[in-house]
């Protein structure tokens, strides 16, 4: 599985690169602050809800939950491959390290 860095997901949110940010914590945290331009799907339903709302199979998907320690990201980068999409990035540091590197967070 591919991984993304801080400095380089930054890069692609500025440059407004084509790609789909998924917050895969539950719908209330991700109500409370999730990165710029990220989607709300919880892990536990990628299998059903990423064909509706990300239909394009070869478009670039990133990851991303809580923190490092946080596994629900990595479940559903996994989930999302089995799927068929081709071009699927892991943000391991998550809202934390996003947060941490002085970054801003979206409230919905």
């Amino acid at each position: 599985m591919k991984t993304i860095d801080t400095a380089t997901l930054e890069h692609w949110v500025k440059k407004g690169l084509n790609f789909v940010l998924v917050d895969t914590l539950p719908r209330q945290i991700f109500d409370e602050g999730h990165l710029p331009g990220a989607i709300n799907i919880v892990s536990d339903e990628i299998l059903t809800r990423a064909p509706v709302e990300i239909p394009d199979w070869h478009v670039t998907v990133v990851v991303y939950c809580a923190s490092a320690a946080c596994q629900r990201a990595g479940l559903s980068a996994e989930r999302l491959k089995s799927l068929g999409y081709t071009d699927i990035y892991h943000y391991l540091a998550g809202k934390r390290g996003w947060v941490t590197s002085g970054h801003a967070l979206e409230r919905a």
